[in-house]
């Protein structure tokens, strides 16, 4: 039973964003926005005669607490409120905080690749490229986190503004261009987290290294995070670095495949362990080509493919404001064609490998989709940006309906 001196969630996390926004000195000019952004918009402090009645039915139709979040970071660009987003996260983790945001999804384990996840619902890589948040994500209810991209150097990514929403399709559209702190960077924040769980580090290579020589950049990556990392994702599906999604196809695939093969055998040597493989891919592939993909999995021994990466495509968004943007496309306009990508995964692979949807979810009936077309895990992130923690729990509560 709630005390009456006890603050209730929406005072609490008003009363945490204004400490952070006061005393995060080095993010001041983010903090202050936000500062005033919640003084405005927030609602009032509950009554001292909080209880659990509040939580009844007749106050859900009040906006739930991360609607209220997302209407004062909506009003700020979308880059900023990523990176705002991501300190409040982070610091919600280490305070142990996040885990009062949504109530936990429940248990629903499953093994694969060897692994054992708590539940079948991931957060894709790319919203925590650089490790900054891991327990702050773990402690919302992920069933596993994956960070990264993360390439062998520091970068600053594609010049800004490279970051936009279209609100009305629930979509992102993005050429961040693996902007990230470099892979030493990232080890030493996996070194701080206290995570245990499941965690994947996606890796890509250098703008500034050319695609003949890709394979150095991958290799350097996998050495350094291969004791640390669950599994490992090998991106080579992002739009937003030239000549990358080259390494998708034909021989090319193949010898970055076998070369990564040879020394995840060398390093499982070394460091006595087996760390799972697996490769993002497109959406924009035909059917023919993602049948390709699918036989190389299989013949070079990697253990899991992610489908998928953000489209090209701009189906779906025609006339929005920012909808013709460069850049990848990702939220609900690429479920379609991510959905069909894990389909015709599903009917080459035979089982053969495991698949991890990616792409669209912004509904947990989303993601039981993903698992009826075939596939064995799912992961959001612009699906998260729309709807928030809840999200994870419904993805889990549809998948498990589906037992």
């Amino acid at each position: 039973m709630f005390s009456a001196s006890m603050r209730c969630p929406v005072q609490l996390n008003r009363s945490f964003i204004l400490h952070e926004a006061a005393t995060t000195k080095k993010r001041s000019g983010r903090s202050k926005r936000l500062g005033e952004y919640v003084r405005q918009f927030s609602p009032q402090p509950c009554a001292p005669s909080y209880n659990r009645r509040l939580l009844s039915p007749p106050f859900e139709s009040k906006p739930p607490m991360y609607t209220l979040a997302r209407q004062l970071l909506f009003k700020l660009s979308p880059e900023t409120s990523h990176d705002l987003s991501l300190d409040l996260i982070g610091a919600g983790g280490r305070l142990g905080l996040n885990g009062l945001l949504c109530k936990a999804p429940a248990k629903m384990p499953v093994t694969v690749m060897g692994l054992d996840f708590p539940n079948p619902v991931g957060l894709a890589a790319g919203l925590d490229k650089n490790g900054a948040a891991i327990d702050g994500f773990a402690q919302l209810g992920f069933g596993f986190v994956e960070i990264g991209t993360i390439t062998p150097r520091p970068q600053p990514g594609n010049p800004k503004p490279r970051l936009f929403r279209l609100p009305e399709a629930e979509g992102i559209i993005n050429r961040m261009g693996f902007n990230n702190l470099g892979v030493d960077h990232l080890l030493a924040r996996v070194a701080a987290a206290k995570y245990k769980g499941v965690l994947g580090i996606n890796i890509g290579k250098n703008f500034d290294t050319p695609v003949e020589r890709a394979v150095d950049d991958y290799l350097i990556c996998l050495d350094k995070v291969y004791a640390h990392a669950s599994y490992v994702t090998v991106n080579v599906s992002s739009p937003n670095t030239p000549g990358l999604r080259s390494l998708q196809f034909g021989d090319s695939l193949k010898q970055l495949l076998a070369d990564l093969a040879t020394r995840r055998a060398e390093l499982a040597l070394r460091h006595g362990k087996h760390v799972p493989l697996a490769i993002k891919i497109a959406p924009d592939m035909t059917d023919e080509e993602t049948a390709q993909v699918a036989q190389a999995l299989i013949e070079t021994g990697m253990d899991a493919v992610i489908a998928t990466n953000t489209t090209l495509s701009r189906v779906g968004v025609e006339g929005m404001e920012h909808g013709d943007e460069a850049g990848g496309l990702s939220g609900a306009p690429v479920r379609e064609k991510s959905t069909h990508t894990v389909k015709v995964l599903a009917a080459e692979l035979g089982g053969r490998l495991p698949i991890i949807a990616a792409g669209g979810i912004t509904e947990g009936k989303h993601a039981a989709e993903k698992i009826t077309a075939g596939a064995s895990l799912v992961q959001i992130y612009s699906g998260f940006i729309y709807k928030g923690p809840a999200l994870i729990r419904e993805s889990v509560d549809a998948i498990a309906a589906l037992r």
